[in-house]
């Protein structure tokens, strides 16, 4: 494997861990769960992506080998982390989450008031224990 190369796949996973340190730091200091999952679900996802770009890289540039086992992560990081982080949004908010101060526009609040239907309604589920003597 030549030098440019190994600085190529180097730079794409140094990329990627700078970028999910500082998406585990915004966890860690945005104030509310909306900011948070953005942190969450973008800087990661575009975090990870830089480490397995890197690491088919150096695989395909070293040894000659496509692994298509990278295509297929890279592809699913890619799919699934932004469709999940706006779930957990969209629920957090039909739960009534709170927001951060600096929040300045709701375009959900006049859905919701369009479409009464979709309303979180509260589910009372009540179990009964059985005791068997």
């Amino acid at each position: 494997m030549n030098g440019i190369a190994e600085i190529i796949t180097a730079f794409f996973i140094l990329v990627g861990t700078t970028i999910s340190l500082l998406a585990a730091i915004g966890l860690l200091r945005l104030p509310d769960v909306y900011t948070r999952s953005h942190a969450a679900s973008k800087s990661s996802t575009l975090g990870v992506l830089c480490v397995l770009i890197g690491t088919l890289l150096y695989f395909l540039i070293s040894d000659g080998y496509f692994s298509i086992r990278l295509i297929l992560g890279i592809f699913f990081v890619f799919l699934t982390a932004p469709v999940a982080a706006h779930v957990i949004c969209r629920a957090a908010y039909r739960n009534q989450a709170p927001v951060a101060d600096t929040m300045v526009e709701d375009e959900l609040k006049e859905y919701y008031e369009l479409n009464p239907e979709y309303k979180k309604k509260s589910i009372v589920v009540e179990e009964t224990v059985q005791v068997d003597e």
